[in-house]
């Protein structure tokens, strides 16, 4: 189907089709990674402002080498050396960038909404890079496409995601995007890092590693986002990976032989997985972080260029 939307927001916003059109996209664009000359000029003329408010490798870098391979002027922007330290609001800041004519901001926020805000606000497009614990659509996009490459498909398939999903808007994104596409979703974690009523967003809910990765096709493993926490919410992190951390062990006993470890990254290692598994023959967590750059290709491309042309 054709594009027709103004920003990427949420994945929650979303229709199927429209998931399908950002992931074919994406899965169009991969092939410019194994190029020797990596540049198509489908965004030449156009300019991504990535307005950055929380640290980030994977995603700000992902979407800087996504704007130039498409031949936009990209430009990174972070808010330590800006005047949001002295106190500039994030609507001020955002519409003194609009006032220099950019076609995208991309914007990773700690406040839930922030992206929505500035799409009410601004003319241009808006692309959500991460908002609060709310969501976070493009790594949710790159998780599937990894899914589809590997398993061939979405219906039917059945995921468990794992660990801190309270305070993670890569889990809400994920289990939005999960389901509408046909899989069932069990997450997973220590009753404090479970949301209340998460069952109304259709998922199951398991309090044992080992039930929830029982015969599921997919397991994503999550971050403790200590950084989110209030305290208490752990005994502690040895305790932690003792019920919680994804062993090789594990997996031999409870796990289906053809299963994807997922993680959306930074993997803490031995505490949510141990290096035998985050290196293993089961993980495709290198394959997400490859996954990323296409899929913002797709995204930026969808927003800011042709809706109906090729990108090369």
């Amino acid at each position: 189907m054709a594009w027709t939307r103004k920003d990427l927001i949420a994945m929650r916003d979303l229709e199927a089709a429209e998931i399908l059109t950002l992931i074919d996209t994406a899965d169009s664009l991969q092939e410019i990674a194994t190029r020797e000359i990596k540049k198509v000029p489908a965004l030449r003329g156009k300019t991504i402002v990535n307005l950055f408010y929380e640290a980030s490798t994977r995603t700000r870098t992902s979407f800087e080498i996504a704007g130039k391979w498409l031949s936009a002027d990209v430009i990174n922007f972070s808010a330590l050396g800006s005047s949001a330290s002295k106190g500039e609001s994030l609507v001020d800041t955002a519409k003194n960038i609009e006032a220099m004519s950019p076609d995208v901001v991309v914007v990773r926020h700690p406040a839930s909404g922030a992206a929505e805000l500035l799409a009410r606000e601004l003319a241009c497009s808006i692309v959500n890079a991460g908002d609060g614990a709310h969501e976070h659509p493009t790594q949710a996009l790159l998780d599937l496409l990894t899914i589809r490459e590997k398993k061939g498909h979405f219906e039917g398939l059945s995921a468990a995601i794992v660990g801190d999903v309270a305070h993670s808007r890569v889990a809400r994104s994920n289990i939005h995007g999960m389901r509408k596409l046909g899989m069932t979703v069990t997450v997973a974690g220590p009753p404090t890092l479970i949301p209340p009523f998460v069952q109304e967003l259709g998922v199951k809910v398991a309090y044992r590693l080992e039930d929830a990765i029982r015969d599921v096709d997919v397991i994503m493993m999550l971050r403790l986002q200590q950084e989110r926490m209030t305290g208490g919410l752990i005994p502690s992190l040895r305790e932690y990976s003792h019920y919680w951390g994804l062993t090789l062990d594990r997996l031999a006993a409870h796990a289906r032989p053809d299963v994807l470890i997922m993680h959306p990254g930074p993997v803490n290692r031995g505490i949510e997985l141990s290096p035998e598994v985050a290196d293993g023959p089961y993980s495709v967590i290198l394959d997400q972080v490859a996954k990323g750059v296409a899929v913002r290709m797709g995204v930026l491309f969808l927003l800011a260029g042709s809706k109906t042309g090729e990108a090369a």
